[in-house]
């Protein structure tokens, strides 16, 4: 694999764009010593027209929220974010793209008042290619549940996507990822199902969809499209709310989303075979294609790459031409 830094094209910097491998900031720059900062992960898909950006105004919005709750000023508006973000597509001529738009302090001076600093974004896109091998999105997840808590909401901010807060979805991951697992599941500091390492929750009961409450979760953006969907399309009920991880173990079906994951399903939880009592396939066999798990990745798969028949014809407005 070519490592990120050794690439051709152009990264979008404060208003100007940069050859890709003359992009260039200080050792001191402060968000690296401290982790104050905040980024979104947005994807781009080939259309019948071209590259689309999904959902990218809620996507920058939260950037800014992140920026507005983290006290960090911007000069920039989403209106420039977002059209710096479809440039960037064009620049480097990709139709199946991740796009990191990332705000960052200076070099000005360090210690924890970050004061007299600059604010910087950045915005780069590359092509993520498969986050996962097409076997195992077929097949699921194995999850080990995690002994690191996700953090409570006054530890520090829960609705920013903060650069710092992932050490604790690293640390999270790697233990289960050294065990041997594909995936972590997270409990908040009570005790119940959070998230995954970098992604939401669902799980399938006698018909009814459940996710995490967003007191214990991000507000994922793949999270509010399956609900939409689900609710919407699919005529289903969706509760958030409190749930325990025995209501992962005997769920009929479970999977994670989110906007590089996209809808993973999860077949095993601390070696618990998920939909053992529903009547599941194996555990090295592929999710029945007729199961609610499968009928939800084929929708977010339309909608994301613009194939909208008349039952998803509302959901344009989720995609931006490049």
């Amino acid at each position: 694999m070519t490592p990120l830094y050794d690439r051709d094209g152009w990264l979008w910097q404060d208003g100007d764009w940069l050859p890709w491998r003359e992009a260039r900031t200080h050792l001191l720059t402060h968000t690296l010593h401290y982790g104050m900062g905040c980024f979104e992960g947005v994807r781009a898909y080939r259309g019948p027209d071209g590259a689309q950006l999904f959902r990218v105004a809620e996507h920058t919005r939260r950037l800014l929220d992140s920026a507005h709750a983290l006290d960090i000023p911007l000069s920039f508006d989403a209106e420039t974010l977002i059209a710096a973000q479809r440039q960037c597509l064009t620049r480097n001529g990709l139709d199946n793209a991740y796009l990191k738009p990332t705000v960052y302090l200076g070099a000005e001076g360090l210690g924890l008042r970050a004061k007299g600093l600059t604010s910087h974004v950045m915005i780069a896109a590359w092509d993520l290619g498969d986050y996962i091998s097409p076997e195992a999105a077929a097949i699921g997840l194995r999850a080990l549940t995690s002994s690191w808590a996700r953090h409570h909401v006054n530890i520090s901010l829960c609705r920013a996507k903060t650069n710092g807060h992932y050490v604790n979805s690293m640390l999270a991951l790697n233990t289960a990822v050294k065990a041997g697992f594909d995936e972590t599941l997270m409990l908040d500091p009570e005790g119940y199902v959070a998230e995954a390492s970098a992604a939401n929750v669902f799980l399938l009961r006698d018909g009814v969809l459940h996710t995490p409450e967003i007191t214990s979760c991000l507000q994922g953006i793949t999270r509010d499209s399956v609900i939409r969907l689900a609710r919407e399309v699919m005529d289903m009920e969706v509760q958030e709310r409190r749930i325990t991880r025995d209501e992962l173990y005997t769920a009929d079906e479970a999977f994670v989303t989110g906007t590089a994951a996209e809808i993973l399903p999860l077949r095993e939880l601390d070696g618990r075979h998920i939909g053992a009592r529903a009547g599941a396939p194996r555990p090295d066999q592929p999710i029945d294609g007729d199961s609610v798990t499968a009928r939800l990745q084929g929708l977010y798969r339309r909608v994301t790459r613009g194939e909208l028949g008349d039952d998803l014809v509302a959901y344009a407005g989720w995609l931006l031409p490049a």
